[in-house]
């Protein structure tokens, strides 16, 4: 409690009713404890991401591409790279062989992996 001591704003009112106003601070702290386990799950189970921006996961492969070549050099080459990156991040979120998968399509043999909710 000392660390984080009440809002000083809220002794100015002291007739008003409810909860006192607490510090921004105060507030995360609480909901840190309040939901410790949730916010720690992913250090005791393999399964769980460290954190859930897989979009920003997805997408950084196209912006390094930019990064790296200013741009794509047409329309249809950007298509392209966004098709197979697209195909090679639904195979490895199916826990399928990336490589495997890529493979079979020069065989005639694509993986279609399955829609999961």
């Amino acid at each position: 409690m000392n660390e984080n001591p009440p809002d000083p704003q809220s002794n100015v009112h002291p007739k008003k009713r409810g909860r006192k106003k607490q510090t921004t601070a105060k507030n995360l702290l609480d909901r840190f404890i309040g939901y410790k386990e949730d916010i720690l799950r992913f250090m005791y189970d393999p399964n769980v991401a460290f954190d859930n921006n897989q979009a920003e996961r997805d997408i950084r492969m196209t912006k390094v591409q930019q990064k790296i070549s200013g741009t794509f050099r047409s329309e249809q080459g950007a298509r392209n790279f966004c098709r197979i990156r697209g195909y090679v991040s639904t195979v490895h979120k199916n826990s399928l062989s990336v490589i495997d998968s890529i493979s079979a399509i020069f065989r005639g043999d694509s993986v279609i992996p399955l829609l999961q909710n």
